[in-house]
This record gives C-alpha cells, structure tokens and sequence, in this order.
C-alpha cells in the first residue's frame, strides 16, 4: 500500500488528506472515509481496513475535517454539517484525480457520527454509488440522551438553554471538553488504548453550542430516503452507539442492504475480535457495488415494489 499526503480545499478552508493506493498503475475505484467522532485521518485504527481495501484494488481518501488534524479551519468546531460538506468536497476532489475512475466511487464510515456520515454522504451524494456504515449514530438526540440518567439529561438541556441566552447577550458562550460533556464516555472508553494515538490530538474545548447540531444530527431520516447499496455494522448490546441505532437504519433504507450484528463483545473490542470476519464483508460490498456503470437498466416490477437498478460495464 502507497500512502501520499494530499491537500484539497472545502469551502474556502484547506482540508489535509492521506491517499492510499495498491502498488500497482491506476486508475483506481475509490473509497471516501471522514474519520469518526473525534477521529483523524491518522490513527492506526484505520490504516488494516485501508490495507484491505488497497489489496482489493481501491484507493482509499482519509482527511480530517475541518478544524481537526492537520486540516484549516476554525478550530475545534465540531459541526456535522461541515462534515458533510467536507465529505461532498471529498468526493468531487476524488474525480478531479486522473488515478480515479470518477464513477465509481464508495464511502466506509466508521465510530458514531462515522458511520451517520456515510450514510448522510451517500443520502446527500448520487455519486455515491455505495455505503458502509460500522456502529453508526442515527439520532443525534437519542444518543445524547441514552448516555445520561433523566436527571443528568434535563440538566444538560437545561444547560444549553442557559448557554443560549449567555451567547445572545454577550456574544461568547461556555467552552467544554467534547469527550466528558458532550459524549459521556462509557467505562470502557476511558480503559481502551484503541484510539490512544490521536487522543492527545483531539480538541479539549469546544462551544457547548456544537451540541445543538449533534441533537440536531439524523441520518435516520437520510436512510429513509436512501436507494443506494448500504451495508450496516453493529455490535449487540452496544453502550457506546446503541445497537438499534444500526438496526433502524438497515430497516430504514430503500436500496440494495445488509446488516451485520457483532454478538459477545463490546463496541470497541469488536473492532479487533471479528477484524477476520467483518472486514472481508465491508470489502466484498464495496467490490460488488462500487463499479463503473456504461449502461443503466432500471426496472420497476410493480408500483408497490418500487425500482431495481442494474448497472453494467461495456467491454473495453
């Protein structure tokens, strides 16, 4: 696997990427991944998904968002919003390349807002030509509040309603750490080493006002819309990324899908227990769906059944 430092612009800001190939000459069908909640293009937890995805004949776009990493932007704004701009930018940065085949183009998200951002993208994209979302947020709202007791979640709103009217009348609102005030870290999110090497890199104070956008975060209703080939990865029994999030956008999308349950482990110890099982699955999705198209056949078998697309390559 060839790893080069790539630099692209999203709205104005400069973005700083990683583009991953195969040894060999392209051009390449190719892969879009923004990191997970609070995640770096950088952090070793990606690097044997792209090494699978390379050995496969992709190339594969890892960047940090805006304000995080090595990316410009305001710092430490963490808007999924943006995010979901900065994906966008991704994908036309990505058939600017003469390396690339433009049309075919996949997103593999991974880790909370990850895994609702390739959901988002590939809602939002139609050159998006198939998804995988691993241990997904699907409402924004829901998430934040399962993480706190009833009492602990009417203060926090109770404290956004606060740091509201704070912001109107002078301009400037309260600051928190995004891993202990927004996100309630789990017990087992504050043992695992997993992430250790990016941790340090994370902002330690961001606007409290950053969290009007994660309630306002649904890729939940983009599922509902979504035609696209979408693979979804979940953990039973999830404390970190409830498990029926996954399961409500399987149930919610309209396309081509496929769930995947990771049973008797945790959400982060699941990331090395079934790496051997889970991984050839992301793969094989993308390798079956993410592919040039010369000819487009769409059939409708009948009203109730709604459309199937069939997309064929020509002879070269």
């Amino acid at each position: 696997m060839q790893t080069t430092p790539v630099e692209f612009y999203s709205e104005g800001d400069r973005l700083a990427g990683l583009w991953r190939t195969p040894d060999g000459p392209g051009p390449f069908r190719a892969v879009v991944q923004g990191p997970g909640w609070l995640g770096l293009k950088d952090a070793r937890l990606y690097v044997r998904y792209h090494e699978a995805l390379t050995a496969a004949g992709f190339g594969v776009l890892v960047f940090d968002y805006r304000g995080f990493g090595d990316s410009g932007g305001d710092r430490g704004i963490l808007s999924p919003a943006r995010q979901l701009q900065d994906l966008v930018n991704a994908v036309t940065y990505l058939t600017t390349r003469d390396d690339v085949v433009a049309d075919a183009i996949g997103v593999f998200g991974t880790g909370g807002t990850g895994g609702g951002n390739a959901v988002l993208l590939a809602d939002a994209d139609p050159r998006i030509r198939a998804a995988v979302s691993q241990v997904p947020v699907a409402d924004g709202t829901d998430w934040l509040h399962r993480m706190r007791q009833e009492h602990e979640w009417l203060a926090f709103l109770a404290g956004l309603e606060e740091d509201r009217r704070v912001r109107v009348a002078t301009g400037e609102g309260r600051l928190v750490h995004p891993r202990e005030e927004i996100m309630v870290p789990t017990p087992e999110r504050r043992a695992t080493t997993i992430k250790a090497d990016v941790d340090d890199r994370i902002p330690s104070a961001i606007p409290l006002s950053c969290a009007d956008e994660i309630l306002a975060y649904r890729p939940i209703d983009a599922a509902s819309r979504l035609t696209t080939p979408l693979l979804v990865i979940g953990v039973e029994g999830d404390a970190t990324t409830p498990t029926d999030h996954a399961e409500r956008l399987y149930a919610a999308a309209r396309g081509p899908k496929q769930l995947v349950m990771q049973r008797h482990t945790t959400h982060y110890a699941a990331y090395d227990r079934y790496w051997e099982q889970t991984t050839p699955l992301i793969v094989d999705w993308l390798d079956r769906h993410v592919r040039p198209s010369d000819v487009d056949v769409r059939t409708t078998r009948s009203p109730g059944q709604g459309e199937a697309i069939e997309r064929m390559e020509a002879p070269q």
